[in-house]
């Protein structure tokens, strides 16, 4: 038994509508997230037939009350009133050991009242791009949803042609996006923003103090100036950073046509539907900005009865973001160079390692992850060798010696820590799009399988998955990725 709860469901009845899964022909396991079911709660003697259907939407269990949530979103700059889950549900909720309630979906789960003439499905490509990336940022140290099954439905979806389908069980802090509190305030309904308020602030665990509405946007400002600057510590670029899939947990959610860089470039775009740039690389802190505007002006009538007040109050938040990015930034980077601690006057040094990589158009994670390797005066041929043109690295290097010689630390100490920042492999596109292949082309998962244990523990160098760390060969590179929906 799954020990399920119903809380969002409790919301005002036109926050969400009651659905169930649409059963699918010939479910069978893909994945099964042992630890993270342990740790939730759920029946892990072995993932047996029952579990089986209740992940891949064949049964509903009990205490489950299955739902489509309701939600608006700006897609691309621009506003729709209306979106939605339309290919997910959430099932329910469930606590894990320390107290904590999450969110179980399913996507993939078939339509609902939202899915605007789709078919509800995921092909399975999605589904394996979304659990390899999500678990491995989690094990990257970022903020996510979670991967907790993954079952092949036996069926096909028609795409651009048939393709094998596929359901994702997803995990999430919270599902309430700012696109959530969007759709409610669209339409003036200020009770239902005010009961979301309540809502999300007793999920995640933030004192509403004085002002609800208030405390609620303070942690959203923090929360996503801390995400964002640990996705470009990374390389991470979402690729659709639009309001409904900007959560208010502060969570990485929606691994549609997300990337990893290989070669830096700030303005590095993968999403074939970005067509001017909007979610580049550089852009993101940029985006989340925005986005916390909107989320801003959704609670503007919860925050004080002087619509003026309320404008003032937000603009200060909104403001202050920059700040609080850079500080997240800083932290970030300046690990990733062996920094004690990164202060103001650092950002000079962070950046000439940047433009160092982006003037030799060297490889983003392996130039950090040998960066270390620098530490004793000279620069190791593995580092060079990243570099087209080392003139900028070659007068970047003393300074950044000079920098970490004021810390008066032990150089194993240094590099030690860096290996902590730095990660050896990362979820590189060529990779996803190998373990996709095999599995949609040949019904071969023992690329997912090996994937899944080298980014398990992506900070640690094993002999084993040392083919893992290299950039793509030139006929391996992925210039497009796409949303699968």
């Amino acid at each position: 038994m799954i020990p399920f709860q119903a809380r969002y469901a409790a919301l005002p009845e036109h926050a969400h509508v009651r659905q169930s899964p649409v059963p699918v022909a010939a479910p069978r396991w893909i994945a099964f997230n042992r630890p993270l079911a342990e740790a939730l709660g759920v029946p892990v003697d072995r993932p047996d037939t029952a579990l089986l259907e209740v992940f891949a939407g064949n049964r509903v269990p009990d205490g489950a009350r299955p739902l489509a949530m309701a939600y608006a979103g700006h897609q691309f700059g621009h506003f729709v009133p209306q979106l939605g889950d339309g290919r997910a549900l959430l099932l329910g909720e469930l606590q894990d050991r320390e107290g904590r309630t999450f969110d179980v979906q399913l996507k993939g789960s078939g339509p609902t009242p939202f899915s605007r003439g789709g078919d509800g499905r995921a092909a399975l490509g999605p589904v394996i791009r979304e659990y390899l990336v999500s678990e491995a940022m989690h094990a990257l140290g970022i903020p996510t949803t979670r991967a907790l099954a993954a079952v092949a439905t036996g069926e096909f979806v028609q795409r651009e042609q048939p393709l094998p389908g596929g359901v994702i069980t997803r995990v999430a802090r919270s599902h309430v996006r700012v696109g959530t509190f969007q759709y409610f305030a669209a339409r003036g309904d200020v009770d239902t923003v005010a009961a979301l308020i309540d809502f999300t602030l007793d999920r995640l665990g933030v004192s509403p103090g004085d002002n609800a509405a208030l405390a609620l946007l303070d942690h959203a400002v923090e929360a996503q100036a801390a995400l964002v600057a640990k996705w470009l510590g990374v390389g991470f670029i979402h690729g659709v950073m639009n309001t409904d899939n900007c959560a208010l947990s502060g969570e990485t959610i929606d691994y549609g046509p997300c990337a990893f860089m290989d070669t830096f470039d700030p303005k590095q775009v993968f999403s074939s539907i970005d067509r001017h740039g909007r979610y580049a690389y550089a852009n993101q802190p940029v985006i989340a900005h925005w986005n916390l505007a909107r989320l801003a002006e959704t609670l503007l009538a919860c925050i004080d009865g002087d619509e003026n007040a309320a404008i003032a109050k937000v603009n200060e938040r909104l403001e202050a973001f920059p700040g609080i990015f850079e500080r997240h930034w800083r932290a970030v980077f300046g690990a990733k160079l062996g920094l004690a601690e990164a202060g103001p006057e650092d950002a000079a040094l962070i950046r000439g390692f940047l433009d160092a990589l982006h003037a030799g158009h060297a490889d983003f994670t392996l130039a950090f992850r040998h960066l270390a390797g620098a530490l004793d005066g000279s620069t190791p041929a593995l580092l060079a060798g990243l570099f087209a043109d080392r003139s900028a690295l070659d007068a970047w290097l003393p300074q950044w010696r000079a920098r970490l010689a004021d810390d008066d630390r032990p150089i194993d100490t240094i590099r030690s820590d860096m290996n902590v920042a730095n990660p050896d492999r990362i979820p590189r596109n060529h990779l996803v799009e190998r373990a996709i292949r095999a599995a949609e082309d040949r019904d071969d998962f023992s690329v997912f399988e090996r994937l899944q244990r080298a980014w398990a523990r992506p900070f640690e160098f094993d002999e084993d998955f040392a083919d893992l760390r290299d950039p793509p060969a030139d006929h391996e590179r992925v210039t497009q990725t796409f949303c699968g929906t």
